[in-house]
C-alpha cells in the first residue's frame, strides 16, 4: 500500500497541463481575438433578440461601447423599444434580381471598431456580391479583428442536427452553420421558455403575423415539436459546457474526474468477448445519457498480435463507431496497462470504466499481474465495471494465455536458443581467460554480458534460456568443487542464487528496453515519412503532382494498391492510381460514388456495398468531402488495422489539404482573371460609349446638317461639314483598327514580314499619315546620318510609330513641339518620340502599356481607347525590339524609346543605293 501511495503521489506530481488546452485558453484570453456570445433558442419567438438587446443595454450602462450591426426586430414592439437609443451601423444596399437587399456593413463595423457588436441571426445567408457568403463568416472576421460579438441562433440551424430536426418537424432547414461555430463560442446562453408559453405568444401575434401564425401552428409549432427542439437545445448546450469543463481541467492539470457530467470508457483488447463489452458500454451510456469511448491501448504487447487478433480489435472499434461511440487508440506510455487507462480517464474526466472479466489463472496473475485488480485499486473516484462479456462463439479462438514482450522471438523457433547457447559457450571461454587474472566473482559479469546481448538481440525467452545455461556453467566450472553441480561453500549458494536472480531481472529489463526501442524506431520512421510527405506536397504546384505524390506515399507505406477519385461534372472519376490504373468496375464505381455522396466508408470490409473489390474512404477538408481514396490488396479480410487506419487518415488529411491548397490557388487565379476580364470589359464599354460615340455623333450631326440644310448652305460651309465627316470617320477607323490590332496580338496572329528598310523612309511615311493629327504642333525630326537599315515589318513599324505620334499629339498642348529623333549606339539603333506635355506619373510609367489603361486624366478627358501604346509595344516586341517610356530630363514631357538590334550580315550595295 505504501508503494501504491508513492506511485500515486509521483503520478500526480508528474502531471502537466495539456498543451492543446493551454493554447486554446491562451488564444481566448490573449486579447487578439474577440469573444463570441450566442443566445441559443429552440425555435423562433422565444426571445433571443430581446435577451441579446437586454444584455447589450446592461453592457452599455457599464460604460462599454456597444454598436448594432444587424438587429432584426420582425416588427415586434417590445423588441423595437429595446433598439431605441442604440447606435446602429447603416446597412449596405445590394441590388439583386431587380430588387434591393439590406446587408450588414462589415467594413463599416470594423472601421467603427466597437467593443461589442450586435449581429442578429447568425445562420443568415448573405446576398451575392458580399465578401462572405454566410453571416457567421462575417462574425469570424469581426472576432479576428478583436471585436466581441453578441449573436442569436436557433438550434435547428446547427449543421449536425439538421437531419434530426427535419425528422422531427418534417421541415428541412436550408440555412445552417457548422458545429465549429458553436464550439468556438465563449458563452452560450439558452433562451428557454415552455412550449405552452411559446404557443400562447404565437396566438397573440407576438411571433408572426396572424395569417402566418395560423399556418405555423398547424405545421412547425406543435407541442411535440417544440418539446423535442427544446431538449436538443439544452443537450447541445450541455455538451458544449462539458467540453469547456474538460478543457479547463486539462489546462490546469486538474486530476479528474469531476462528476459534473458522466463519461464512459470501455477498454478493448483482442479478446472475442469485447464486442459484448462494447454493447454493454452503449447501454450504460444510454442510461446515463453520457458520451462514451472505446479505448484501445497500443503497447508493446499489441505489436506481437497475430493478423486475426488485429482484425478482431479493428472490428470491435468499428462496432463502437457504428453504435455511436468514439473509437480511440492511444500509444501506451506506462509499464502497466492499468496506468495508461487511468491516465486517459483522468485526462478526459471519465467517470465509468468498463473492463472485461479475466479468466487467467492465479499463477498467471501472480507472475504477470492483473489489469482488473490494478485498475480497481488505482481508480479512485472512477467507477469500474467488470463484465464477463459475450460467450465465445463456436470455432472462435480465445486469446493466448501467455504474454511476451513485443518483438520477442517465437518460442517454438530453435535458432534463437541455439544462438543463446553459443553466446553462453563464448562467455564460458572468456570466463576461463578472465579467471586467470581476476577473482572468480568477475566471471559473473562475463555471463551477465552474454545474457544481456541475447536479450537485446532475441528477446526474453532466449535470454531466460541463456540464464539457465549460464547458471549451470557458472556452478559446474567455477564454484568449488568444480566439474560437479555440488556446492561446498554455503556462500557460493547465495552467490549462485543472486546471480540467477540478477540475470533474470537484467534479461527481462533488456528485453523490455529492446521492444520499446523497436516501437520508438517504428514510430520515428512513420513520423519521418509523414514529414517527408508533407515537404513533398509543399513543393507540388499542380493537382496531378499532388495526387501522384499522395497515391505513391499511401501505396509505399501501407503496401496496398491505391486510386484517388475526384468529382467531375455529375460523376466521380479516377484521377490518379498506383500502380497506374484508370478503370474500375461498376461495383467499385457505385461504392466510390456512395462514399463521396454520404461522406462514409464504402466497399470491401465496410457496412455499405461490401461486395466491391476496393475499400473507399472519403478525403475531407474544411470545405467537406473533396474526393475518395480507394484501397485494395491481395490478402483476405480487412485491409486496415487500427494503426494502419490512423496512418492512412494522416496521409489522406495531408493529401486533402494539398489538393485544397492547389484548388484555392486555381480559384484565386480564376478570380484574378475574372476580375481583370471584368475590368477590361468595363474599360472597353466605357471607351466605346465615349470615344467611339463622340466621332460618330459628329459624323451624324454633319451629315444631318447637309441633308436638312443643303439649299441654305454656302460652298465653304459644305466643305467644312464634309471635312468634319471625313476627319471623324478617319478617327473612328483608327479606333476600330486599334481594336482589331489588339485582337490580333492576343490571338498570336501577328507574324512580322521582315525585310531591310531605311528607318528614315518609314518615319517620313508615318509623319505624313499623322499630318492632320499633328497640325496644331511643331514637328521636329532629327535622324543621325548614315543610319544602317533595319530588319523590320514596315507596316507594323509605321503603325507603332503612328500610335506614338497620336499619343504625343493628345497630351502635348497646342503649339508645343513633337520631336522624332534616331541615333545609333554600338550594335543598337534607337528611335525616340518626345513631347512637351505634362509627362507620365511615376506610378504609371509601366502601366500605360496595359490594355485600356490610361494615365490620370487631369482636368479633362483625352480621346482614346487606351490601346495605342499597348499595340505599339506588341508590334515592336513582335519585331524583336523593345519599347520603353520615361519622362524627359531637359524639360516637362514624355519620351518613348524604341530600340532594335542591328543585323549582323553585311549590307549589300544594291540595297544601299
Amino acid at each position: 500500500m505504501a508503494d501504491q501511495r508513492h506511485r500515486d503521489r509521483r503520478a500526480d506530481a508528474d502531471r502537466r497541463p495539456s498543451p492543446d488546452a493551454l493554447l486554446a485558453e491562451a488564444q481566448r484570453e490573449g486579447g487578439r481575438r474577440g469573444r463570441l456570445k450566442i443566445f441559443l433558442g429552440a425555435a423562433p419567438g422565444v426571445g433571443k433578440t430581446y435577451e441579446m438587446l437586454t444584455a447589450a443595454r446592461a453592457r452599455l450602462r457599464e460604460g462599454l461601447d456597444v454598436v448594432g450591426g444587424v438587429i432584426e426586430t420582425h416588427g415586434r414592439a417590445e423588441t423595437e423599444a429595446m433598439v431605441e437609443g442604440l447606435e446602429l451601423i447603416p446597412r449596405r444596399r445590394i441590388d439583386y434580381k431587380g430588387g434591393t437587399l439590406d446587408e450588414m456593413d462589415l467594413d463599416g463595423l470594423i472601421a467603427r471598431r466597437p467593443q461589442i457588436a450586435l449581429v442578429d441571426e447568425l445562420a443568415h445567408t448573405n446576398a451575392p456580391g458580399g465578401r462572405h457568403p454566410k453571416r457567421h463568416q462575417d462574425v469570424e472576421e469581426l472576432l479576428a479583428a478583436g471585436i466581441d460579438v453578441y449573436s442569436t441562433l436557433n438550434i435547428q440551424h446547427v449543421e449536425s442536427l439538421n437531419d434530426v430536426v427535419a425528422q422531427i418537424t418534417r421541415v428541412r432547414v436550408r440555412e445552417t452553420v457548422p458545429d465549429s461555430v458553436l464550439d468556438m463560442a465563449d458563452d452560450i446562453e439558452v433562451i428557454d421558455i415552455s412550449p405552452d408559453d411559446l404557443l400562447r405568444r404565437l396566438r397573440e401575434g407576438k411571433v408572426y403575423l396572424p395569417q402566418h401564425a395560423e399556418r405555423a401552428l398547424k405545421s412547425f409549432f406543435t407541442a411535440g415539436n417544440l418539446t423535442a427542439l427544446r431538449e436538443l437545445a439544452l443537450r447541445r448546450t450541455a455538451q458544449r459546457v462539458d467540453d469547456q469543463l474538460l478543457t479547463h481541467m486539462q489546462a490546469h492539470a486538474i486530476a479528474g474526474p469531476w462528476a459534473a457530467g458522466e463519461r464512459v470508457v470501455v477498454c478493448i483488447s483482442e479478446d472475442p468477448r469485447c464486442a459484448g463489452l462494447v454493447r454493454y458500454a452503449k447501454r450504460l451510456a444510454d442510461r446515463l445519457r453520457a458520451p462514451w469511448v472505446a479505448l484501445s491501448i497500443e503497447g508493446r504487447r499489441s505489436l506481437q498480435l497475430t493478423d486475426v487478433e488485429r482484425d478482431r480489435v479493428a472490428d470491435t472499434l468499428r462496432l463502437a463507431d457504428r453504435l455511436g461511440g468514439e473509437a480511440v487508440t492511444v500509444p501506451g506510455a506506462g509499464r502497466r496497462l492499468a496506468d495508461d487507462v487511468i491516465a486517459y480517464a483522468r485526462d478526459n474526466n471519465v467517470t465509468h470504466v468498463v473492463m472485461g472479466k479475466s479468466e487467467r489463472s492465479k499463477l498467471f496473475e501472480l507472475w504477470h499481474g492483473s489489469v482488473v485488480q490494478d485498475l480497481v485499486r488505482r481508480s479512485g473516484n472512477i467507477s469500474v465495471h467488470v463484465i464477463a462479456g459475450d460467450a465465445v462463439a463456436d470455432g472462435e479462438q480465445m486469446p493466448k494465455k501467455t504474454v511476451r514482450a513485443a518483438h520477442d522471438a517465437n518460442p517454438t523457433d530453435v535458432w534463437p536458443y541455439l544462438a543463446g547457447l553459443a553466446a553462453t559457450i563464448v562467455a564460458l571461454g572468456g570466463s576461463e581467460v578472465v579467471q586467470r587474472f581476476f577473482a572468480v566473482q568477475t566471471v559473473e559479469l562475463v555471463f551477465l554480458t552474454a545474457i544481456v546481448l541475447v536479450a537485446v538481440r532475441y528477446g526474453l525467452y532466449p535470454s531466460l534460456a541463456a540464464v539457465v545455461m549460464g547458471s549451470l556453467c557458472y556452478n559446474f566450472f567455477f564454484l568449488p568443487p568444480i566439474y560437479t553441480f555440488t556446492i561446498a561453500d554455503p556462500s557460493n549458494i547465495a552467490a549462485l542464487f543472486f546471480f540467477t536472480v540478477v540475470a533474470v531481472l537484467v534479461s527481462n529489463l533488456a528485453a523490455r528496453t529492446r521492444s520499446e526501442a523497436v516501437v520508438a524506431k517504428g514510430r520515428a520512421r512513420a513520423t519521418e515519412a509523414l514529414y517527408g510527405f508533407s515537404r513533398k506536397l509543399a513543393s507540388c504546384g499542380n493537382l496531378d503532382d499532388v495526387l501522384w505524390a499522395t497515391v505513391f506515399q499511401v501505396a509505399s507505406m501501407l503496401k496496398v494498391r491505391v486510386v484517388v477519385l475526384l468529382p467531375e461534372a455529375d460523376r466521380i472519376a479516377v484521377k490518379a492510381g498506383y500502380p497506374p490504373e484508370d478503370q474500375l468496375d461498376d461495383a467499385d464505381i457505385a461504392a466510390a460514388k456512395w462514399c463521396f455522396d454520404n461522406d462514409r466508408a464504402a466497399g470491401r470490409g465496410a457496412d455499405t456495398l461490401p461486395g466491391a473489390k476496393r475499400l473507399f474512404l472519403p478525403m475531407r477538408t474544411g470545405r467537406g468531402t473533396i474526393g475518395v481514396v480507394g484501397l485494395d490488396d491481395d490478402a483476405a479480410g480487412h485491409i486496415l488495422t487500427p494503426e494502419r487506419r490512423r496512418l492512412l487518415d494522416a496521409l489522406i488529411d495531408q493529401g486533402g489539404l494539398a489538393v485544397e491548397r492547389v484548388r484555392l490557388v486555381e480559384d484565386l487565379d480564376r478570380a484574378k482573371l475574372l476580375s481583370e476580364t471584368d475590368r477590361l470589359r468595363q474599360a472597353l464599354l466605357t471607351s466605346i460609349s465615349h470615344d467611339l460615340r463622340t466621332p460618330l455623333a459628329s459624323v451624324l450631326g454633319a451629315a444631318s446638317t447637309l441633308r436638312d440644310l443643303d439649299g441654305s448652305l454656302d460652298a465653304d460651309s459644305k466643305v467644312e461639314l464634309l471635312g468634319t465627316v471625313i476627319d471623324e470617320a478617319e478617327r473612328l477607323n483608327r479606333f476600330i483598327a486599334n481594336l482589331l490590332d489588339m485582337t490580333r496580338l492576343e490571338a498570336g496572329a501577328v507574324a512580322p514580314n521582315l525585310a531591310e528598310y531605311d528607318i528614315g523612309e518609314i518615319v517620313g511615311a508615318a509623319l505624313r499619315r499623322a499630318g492632320k493629327i499633328l497640325a496644331g504642333h511643331r514637328v521636329e525630326v532629327e535622324n543621325a546620318p548614315d543610319l544602317p537599315p533595319l530588319d523590320l515589318d514596315a507596316v507594323l513599324f509605321e503603325q507603332a510609330l503612328f500610335n506614338l505620334l497620336d499619343n504625343a499629339a493628345k497630351y502635348a498642348p497646342a503649339g508645343a513641339a513633337v520631336r522624332v529623333q534616331s541615333w545609333q549606339e554600338g550594335r543598337r539603333l534607337h528611335l525616340q518620340v518626345l513631347d512637351e506635355g505634362e509627362g507620365i506619373p511615376v506610378d504609371d510609367v509601366e502601366r500605360i502599356f496595359d490594355k485600356f489603361y490610361r494615365a490620370r486624366k487631369g482636368d479633362h478627358v483625352r480621346a482614346g481607347t487606351g490601346l495605342g501604346l499597348a499595340i505599339s509595344r506588341g508590334f515592336v516586341e513582335a519585331m524583336s525590339g523593345t519599347l520603353t517610356a520615361s519622362n524627359r530630363t531637359d524639360r516637362k514631357g514624355a519620351a518613348f524609346t524604341m530600340t532594335f538590334d542591328l543585323p549582323r550580315r553585311p549590307r549589300r550595295s544594291s540595297e544601299a543605293a
